[in-house]
């Protein structure tokens, strides 16, 4: 299964989150780290989930860039 994550470049490196899940966030100091990271506590995370017999949530986002004349 396939979830968007945002990353964000922030003074220490990366952050990122998955708007699907919420809490389910993670750093790293690149962007390599931050989305083998976030990989690692999407999986956790839906793990968690699935032990307390809670539905996991698919896929509800998507991502596009628009262009806006400044």
């Amino acid at each position: 299964m396939q979830y968007l994550i945002v990353i964000e470049k922030i003074k220490t490196g990366y952050s990122s989150y998955s708007p699907a899940l919420s809490g389910c966030v993670a750093t790293g100091k690149t962007r390599e780290e931050v989305e083998r990271r976030m990989r690692e506590a999407i999986a956790f995370h839906i793990e968690g989930l699935r032990q307390e017999n809670y539905a996991v949530p698919g896929p509800q986002s998507y991502s596009t860039y628009i262009d806006v004349a400044v």
